[in-house]
């Protein structure tokens, strides 16, 4: 086989040098030597700690070591019957006014978000009406209210009655304390539940009407289910404050807890400042059982809105005590 002149054939392989690529390779790093985490030292967050505890260990102290607040006298008065009936009758008060105050509240929400001008112009005069009274101006008002009207009817405006009702029967002293205290919480509760529902995402109404499902179904099983979330914190705020509004039934001649202490009060003088611990101990005590129903009623109204729910006093207590469990175990190990 001839080879064309000017050109050069080559048949040998190729040395290993020349075929692969050399390729530095870095020497392996030096494993790293263990150091301690030091954290980070905050000074002033110690020694405002150290103000805070040493300002509570005194108020402590003279809470416990100061003869004039008396606790032989506040246990004395705590339990007994006198105190214990105007609790209960705060208790009554306080439930009446929230379901009633609440019911009011929903309705004067639906109105001011109605489509009729009528009833959001009455909703709008209403709440603006009775956030401007002082509540003891309605409950006097409304304990005098038989001074103005002797007898209630219902019939044509302007025309005969069909029922007749006579006042003073009807407007007992816990009657005047509920309607006064609901119509000064619905008025409060109606912005509340407003904001509640404004708080629901508009693409909710849109798939709810899109479904073809009636208005009440898609308000009470879409809707407000959701607008619970935002109003369940504030309508508790508003609860706590009717608690101690109810405080203020005194002045229509209704003894309740606070009442029962001032009663109490003027008829043992040297007994006024044990009375009034023994109404703040119980103010503290129902609004702290309410603090508590709040967190069981956020929690639940949270499912689907949370990935993880917020854990429970008694979880916390178990978690506490497992790390502390795991810690013990390590240092032991260690």
């Amino acid at each position: 086989m001839s080879q064309p002149p000017g050109t050069a054939l080559s048949l040998g392989a190729a040395t290993p040098a020349e075929a692969v690529p050399r390729i530095d390779v870095p020497a392996p790093p030096e494993p790293l030597a263990a150091q301690r985490v030091l954290p980070l030292r905050r000074p002033g967050r110690w020694i405002v700690t150290a103000v805070v505890l040493v300002l509570v260990a005194q108020t402590a102290h003279g809470l416990v070591t100061n003869p004039f607040y008396q606790w032989d006298r506040f246990q004395y008065w705590f339990l007994r019957p006198t105190i214990l009936d105007g609790l209960l009758i705060t208790l009554e008060v306080t439930v009446y006014s929230a379901v009633l105050g609440l019911l009011g509240g929903i309705l004067l929400a639906l109105a001011r978000l109605s489509p009729s001008p009528v009833l959001r112009a009455v909703s709008w005069v209403y709440t603006w009406l009775f956030r401007s009274v002082p509540l003891i101006v309605v409950l006097l008002f409304l304990y005098n209210f038989s001074a103005l009207y002797q007898t209630l009817s219902v019939g044509v405006p302007f025309g005969p009655a069909f029922l007749t009702f006579d006042e003073s029967r009807l407007a007992t002293d816990m009657a005047v304390a509920v309607v006064g205290l609901s119509l000064n919480e619905a008025a409060y509760a109606s912005e509340v539940v407003r904001g509640g529902l404004l708080s629901v995402d508009q693409g909710q109404h849109e798939a709810a009407s899109a479904l073809g499902l009636p208005k009440r179904y898609q308000f009470a099983r879409i809707v407000f289910p959701q607008a619970l979330r935002s109003i369940t914190p504030n309508y508790v705020n508003q609860l706590i404050g009717l608690i101690k509004g109810t405080s203020l039934v005194f002045y229509v001649s209704l003894l309740d807890l606070f009442g029962s202490v001032q009663s109490m009060g003027s008829t043992y003088p040297g007994d006024i400042v044990p009375l009034l611990l023994v109404a703040t101990a119980w103010y503290l005590i129902l609004t702290s059982v309410v603090s508590v129903v709040q967190f069981y009623v956020e929690r639940y109204y949270s499912r689907g809105a949370l990935r993880t729910l917020p854990p429970t006093p008694l979880q916390k207590v178990r978690s506490g005590l497992r790390d502390a469990r795991a810690r013990v175990r390590k240092e032991t190990a260690a």
